[in-house]
C-alpha cells in the first residue's frame, strides 16, 4: 500500500499545477499581441521605405523630363503615374530663384503615395534656366 501512495505522489508532482498553466497563458496573452504589433510596424516601415525609393525615382523622372523638354511653364503642373503597378500622384511647382538674374527658376516636384491607408510624400527640387 505504501508503494502505491509513493507512485501517485510522484506522478502528481510530475505535472504542471493550475497556477503555472494560468501564469503561462497570461504571459502569452501579453507577449503575442506585442510581438505581432512589432511585426506590423516593421512591415509598414519596410513598405514605406520601398515606396519612398520608388517615389523619389518617379520625382527624378518627372524633373528630368521637364528640364529636357524645357516646357515646365506650359505643361501640366500635376498628374498621376503608375510605376511598377503602384499609383503615384505628383505636382510641379516653379518659383523664381532669389538672385539678381531672374532667369533662374526653382522646380519642385512633390510625389504622394499611400501605404496602408496613410499618405506619404517625397519632394525633389532643382534649379533650371528659364531661357
Amino acid at each position: 500500500m505504501k508503494l502505491a501512495t509513493r507512485q501517485r505522489s510522484a506522478k502528481a508532482r510530475a505535472g504542471f499545477t493550475m497556477a503555472e498553466v494560468l501564469a503561462a497563458l497570461l504571459f502569452m496573452a501579453i507577449v503575442i499581441p506585442v510581438a505581432l504589433q512589432g511585426l506590423r510596424i516593421a512591415s509598414r516601415a519596410g513598405e514605406v521605405a520601398d515606396r519612398k525609393r520608388n517615389a523619389a525615382r518617379v520625382a527624378e523622372k518627372i524633373l528630368n523630363e521637364m528640364i529636357v523638354t524645357t516646357n515646365w511653364n506650359k505643361s501640366a503642373t500635376s498628374g498621376s503615374l503608375n510605376e511598377a503597378g503602384r499609383d503615384y500622384r505628383w505636382s510641379l511647382r516653379t518659383e523664381s530663384w532669389n538672385t539678381s538674374d531672374s532667369t533662374i527658376q526653382q522646380l519642385s516636384v512633390e510625389v504622394t503615395f499611400p501605404v496602408q491607408g496613410q499618405d506619404y510624400n517625397v519632394r525633389l527640387s532643382t534649379l533650371a534656366n528659364s531661357q
